[in-house]
């Protein structure tokens, strides 16, 4: 079942963002403060044309309820195009200086007819902790 892969999904005009979350004692050193997690971000076009995800907006909080705001073109340098029935997979970190937060944001995406609109993506925690997400 797809939705225990991925715990967090939102669908917006048909596309379903789905996000996995994990934390990464590996790369963390909570003596220095800094923590890390690797998220897994799933693209799902379930509507009758090709969109194109154009750029990006994530809101990042941390645990002291400071938030961090990130812009910019595409995803993983790519702006890729997805057809109907169609998905996109990648996968992205973020550190933070506490060991706990959360992540929100929104793709600009745009449909054939050249139709730009925002996608959600849905609220997840990050949890400083080596238990399943």
């Amino acid at each position: 079942m797809i939705e225990a892969l991925f715990p967090y999904f939102e669908t917006t005009e048909g596309v379903t963002v789905r996000v996995s979350v994990s934390f990464q004692p590996g790369n963390s050193d909570p003596g220095a403060g800094r923590w890390f997690w690797i998220y897994h971000i799933r693209l799902e076009n379930h509507g009758n044309n090709d969109v194109q995800l154009i750029d990006r907006m994530w809101e990042i909080t941390d645990g002291r309820g400071a938030i961090h705001v990130v812009e910019g073109d595409g995803v993983v340098g790519e702006q890729p195009v997805i057809a109907p029935g169609g998905s996109f997979d990648y996968v992205s970190g973020c550190p933070l200086t506490t060991p706990s937060g959360r992540m929100k944001g929104r793709y600009g995406m745009m449909d054939a007819s050249g139709r730009r609109f925002a996608v959600a993506i849905p609220t997840f925690p990050l949890l400083g902790s080596a238990v399943s997400q």
